[in-house]
């Protein structure tokens, strides 16, 4: 094997010393506002079931819910708890001192050096806090700091929200995924964004400036918002947007 990509048969660069990384441990991650544990039916599912109660437009892009009960959302959590892809975190608001939400890694691919966060359930609550944000890059940061290559978010093309989000927090929009797949009985376009570890350096410097607390007034409002912080790093943006 040549060790040069020559034009007429072009291959991708090496990657020295390549060591696919460890899944997730399962290690709780705690930063200054927000606070991940694995999810356990037993000790989660009723606080988390009440933080969504009468917000059934959470789950209109989930393949599951809403859910009509505490037991069923507590079906679901035991069912969910302990796998190892998806592998399911709550999220406790530090701020309220709350359980608020739910966000796993999924389509973990070792041997790609490939993650997808996903499954992202935000309550009222806990929508557009620092404890949300800060989830974020507590994940992003366990992902590339145990030695993934590739960080990805996928979203129903039609969830605006999410696109945003994930334009925000600093992924690459990559493109539209067409009739993907079929949820809840409906067609959904995928979204993709993603990324890489080169860009991991300079993103990481963007959520801790935008975390600071110098980056914020008396009253809570931020003086510079995440998105142009983490602009200068993307290399795409979502044409959507």
């Amino acid at each position: 094997m040549t060790d040069v990509s020559s034009p007429s048969r072009p291959v991708g660069p090496p990657v020295p010393n390549w060591t696919p990384p460890p899944r997730p441990s399962g290690d709780t991650m705690t930063g200054s506002y927000a606070r991940l544990a694995p999810l356990s039916a037993d000790v989660h599912a009723a606080l988390l079931y009440r933080a969504y109660a009468e917000h059934d437009a959470v789950w209109d892009y989930l393949p599951y819910g809403p859910f009509s009960s505490a037991a069923q959302y507590h079906r679901w959590a035991r069912e969910h708890e302990g796998q190892q892809d998806p592998f399911f975190y709550a999220i406790r608001n530090l701020e309220s001192g709350a359980w608020e939400g739910v966000a796993s890694y999924l389509r973990i691919t070792p041997a790609a050096g490939s993650i997808e966060v996903g499954h992202i359930n935000f309550s009222p609550a806990l929508q557009r806090t620092r404890a949300a944000t800060e989830t974020m890059y507590l994940m992003m940061k366990w992902a590339f700091e145990a030695g993934y290559r590739r960080y990805e978010w996928k979203c129903d093309a039609l969830n605006m929200p999410s696109r945003r989000a994930a334009q925000r927090l600093g992924l690459s929009y990559e493109g539209v995924f067409r009739q993907a797949a079929v949820v809840k009985g409906r067609n959904r376009d995928t979204a993709w964004f993603a990324a890489i570890d080169s860009e991991w350096p300079a993103l990481k410097e963007a959520f801790e400036a935008w975390l600071a607390p110098a980056n914020f007034d008396k009253n809570g409002q931020q003086r510079e918002s995440l998105g142009d912080l983490t602009g200068l790093v993307r290399a795409a943006s979502d044409p959507a947007l």
